[in-house]
């Protein structure tokens, strides 16, 4: 069982003051919130800081905000405390989701009473207890691809008298059963075909596409067809994966900074934190097929910043600028990755908004969606 360094009389308050930020008293969310102890499923968690990740126990207070918890960077779960020879170095791989966001995917599913859920990327597992909570534990089964995740969360949700479905699963393969809703809190390159073939008559998925901000929502009409619709919110979830961490990183962005470019000119417009800019690197994904990786160096003491990208096609992009003036850009590869952003960029103008937002969608057998809003139109390829 994971050990709660908490009385019984100073989490409940905690619980209803987040319950208050993150909905409404008339919420049916607004008790189920108040009531779930948070840090019974998030004991400890890794923190950013100037020296890397630094672990915290505490305080109490900080587990109880409306704030994604990390809980695993690389292999190393904060519930082990520090690996051997210090803070774990790498990415993050598992956290316990802030929970206003998960109301939101949650609303997003229009989940109702007496429907089958999907819990798709356990985590800490308190998500699985917000909905067996609200919908009945036998109704909800909680996956993810890590044993270690999914023993931690199910010790933590029978402690709290819950007891659904938790089985160690590849998302990306074959689901346990058929489900009148899939929620994933991870991200996924396309729609596996395993959850279309999961998803009853009528149900409906929801999930974020690796690469982009954005949040889709699916539906499986009478006759078969998965139609779906881009939300006019935004998220950003981590990856699903097959094994205990990521594949190693593979731009070397260190390279691409003094490469000399195939082609060098002048952009059209200012270099900006791509990354940062969710609406534009969505759009620049969905243009140059999702997998742009993005590298960000803020301004030197001279002033000049720059961006970097890169397509596992070989193409690549740097652009350094001072301030707001034009970049010197340079581009190499088989596509000027730079030059498509600038057309993204004047797509997004000349239409005063990022097309995807509330973009209709069709979800093809493979996984491929097609996205559709007014004259514009994009394609999600299905996965390799």
């Amino acid at each position: 069982m994971i050990a709660v360094a908490a009385s019984d009389d100073e989490w409940p308050a905690l619980a209803r003051d987040l319950a208050d930020k993150v909905t409404h008293p008339g919420s049916r969310w607004h008790p189920v919130i108040a009531s779930i102890p948070r840090h019974a499923f998030v004991p400890a968690w890794w923190a950013r800081s100037d020296g890397g990740w630094q672990l915290r126990r505490g305080p109490l207070a900080e587990v109880y905000v409306n704030q994604t918890l990390v809980t695993r960077v690389g292999p190393h779960h904060a519930n082990h405390g520090y690996p051997p020879g210090g803070p774990p170095v790498g990415r993050s791989t598992s956290s316990s989701t802030l929970p206003g966001l998960l109301l939101t995917m949650y609303r997003d599913a229009q989940l109702a009473e007496g429907l089958d859920i999907a819990d798709v990327g356990t985590g800490s597992g308190y998500g699985a207890a917000l909905l067996a909570t609200r919908y009945g534990a036998s109704h909800v089964t909680t996956m993810d691809v890590d044993p270690y995740l999914v023993e931690a969360a199910a010790v933590a949700l029978d402690a709290g008298g819950l007891a659904p479905a938790a089985q160690v699963v590849d998302a990306t393969g074959p689901l346990p059963g058929t489900y009148d809703r899939i929620v994933s809190t991870v991200s996924v390159r396309s729609i596996p075909p395993s959850w279309l073939a999961a998803l009853r008559p009528g149900g409906r998925l929801v999930t974020s596409i690796t690469g982009t901000w954005l949040v889709l929502t699916a539906w499986r009409t009478a006759d078969g067809e998965i139609w779906g619709k881009v939300a006019r919110h935004w998220a950003g979830f981590m990856p699903t994966r097959s094994g205990g961490d990521y594949p190693p990183e593979w731009a070397d962005f260190a390279d691409l900074a003094t490469r000399d470019g195939d082609e060098v000119g002048a952009g059209r417009y200012p270099v900006l934190d791509i990354d940062d800019a969710w609406e534009l690197s969505t759009m620049l994904a969905l243009a140059a097929g999702v997998d742009v990786e993005h590298q960000y160096l803020p301004p030197g003491p001279d002033g000049a910043h720059t961006a970097l990208m890169a397509h596992p096609d070989g193409s690549w992009a740097r652009a350094t600028a001072i301030g707001t003036e034009a970049p010197l850009v340079h581009q190499g590869g088989p596509r000027r990755l730079w030059d498509l952003l600038d057309g993204v960029r004047d797509d997004w103008l000349r239409m005063g908004m990022a097309p995807w937002l509330g973009a209709h969608a069709l979800v093809r057998p493979d996984g491929a969606v097609v996205l559709a809003m007014g004259s514009w139109r994009a394609t999600i390829p299905a996965t390799p």
